[in-house]
């Protein structure tokens, strides 16, 4: 029963093998995905690679970089007597400044799991002397479905569906962090599922502007080592460019009609990342032609938000300057279900991951 976990190892031990191999220098790298990060932590990665490797982990946590703003004013028109509000299950936990959708559903408000826009149209549908709002967090595979959505509601007439919608643009967010002044990142291990949607040329305009490698990898042990050892022969070259490590799902073009789908429903805009601030071309809101189903726009809400805590070092861990252990209250005060900022309060994010993998596994 062992025997394939064993021989697993043994096959990472011998990639860790080779990035020791061929890296004679300090490097540090960001994985931007959650899940990758979850598969460091869980899976122990960074204790086979040389100690020359650095790894820092990357703003790619959808939930987790939504404004507490956008939470507040999904919470508020919840509460409207009018409206079905309807969301991913996972959303129902996330926190706004006072209470979360759960607190909402539980007080009488129709609040409703569902597990796509489209079940949230098709209830539009049936029930056309009711508002249905969906409720939605994500990046371009997010966007993909959404658009869809957006789209059949405007070719069918369905008027009173709207989507009240967070989609963040990973390439924006790569950008910012290398921007950022005294940057320590010289590689990018880049997000493979959003790739598939994407594809990589925008990541080749980021490796030129920036002068750093940039490798598409998937989410298993054996793609994310290969992707680190690819990167550290870049580097060790002096070689600028992307590679796509993921070359099974993952193509240059991407996905031509999810991006045409995308490009027609939706453009890009300045978006605010909880933690970050304001990022130019952040992420996405819906062209002119499909207003009628933003719900930002048809429930003007009165909501009062607050700060995250001034003591959380969300950004620093987000832009790749921390860890979460940098922080004196990381899972103290700060823990899962008493977050202090951006990087705790979903289960995907950088010190939520920390303190459910790497504090756990160190404990005692």
């Amino acid at each position: 029963m062992n025997a394939p976990v064993q021989l697993d190892r043994r096959q990472l031990e011998k990639v860790a093998k080779r990035i020791a191999t061929h890296a004679t220098r300090e490097w540090t790298l960001m994985e931007i995905c959650s899940g990758q990060t979850a598969s460091f932590l869980e899976l122990e990665l960074e204790e086979l690679l040389p100690k020359n490797i650095h790894l820092m982990h990357g703003p790619s946590c959808a939930i987790c970089t939504a404004s507490l703003s956008y939470i507040d004013r999904a919470i508020a028109i919840a509460q409207l007597d009018s409206v079905i509000f309807c969301a991913p299950g996972d959303l129902l936990r996330l926190k706004g400044s006072q209470c979360d959708l759960l607190e909402i559903k539980a007080q009488g408000h129709d609040v409703r799991v569902v597990h796509s826009p489209l079940d949230c149209l098709n209830i539009a549908r049936a029930q056309p002397d009711k508002n249905v709002v969906f409720f939605s967090i994500g990046f371009e595979m997010t966007a993909q479905a959404n658009a869809l959505s957006i789209w059949q509601a405007k070719r069918l007439g369905v008027k009173n569906y709207s989507l009240l919608g967070s989609h963040g643009y990973v390439p924006s967010i790569c950008s910012r962090v290398l921007s950022e002044p005294n940057s320590r990142i010289q590689g990018i291990i880049g997000l493979g599922n959003v790739c598939t949607v994407s594809g990589f040329a925008e990541y080749e305009n980021i490796s030129r502007r920036f002068s750093v490698p940039v490798v598409v990898t998937g989410y298993e042990a054996i793609n994310l080592l290969e992707g680190i050892d690819i990167c550290i022969q870049m580097l060790e070259s002096g070689k600028n460019a992307v590679e796509n490590q993921f070359r099974e799902t993952v193509s240059k073009a991407g996905n031509k009609e999810a991006k045409a789908l995308i490009n027609e429903v939706f453009e890009l805009a300045d978006r605010e990342w909880r933690g970050i601030g304001r990022i130019e071309n952040g992420g996405y809101k819906l062209r002119p032609d499909f207003e009628a189903y933003d719900a930002e726009l048809i429930y003007p809400v009165d909501i009062e938000t607050k700060a995250d805590s001034d003591a959380c070092i969300s950004k620093d861990i987000l832009l790749g300057f921390k860890k979460p252990t940098d922080c004196p209250l990381f899972g103290k005060s700060c823990r899962p279900g008493t977050a202090l900022g951006a990087t705790m309060v979903s289960n995907e994010g950088t010190c939520a991951t920390y303190f459910n993998y790497a504090h756990h596994s160190h404990a005692g």
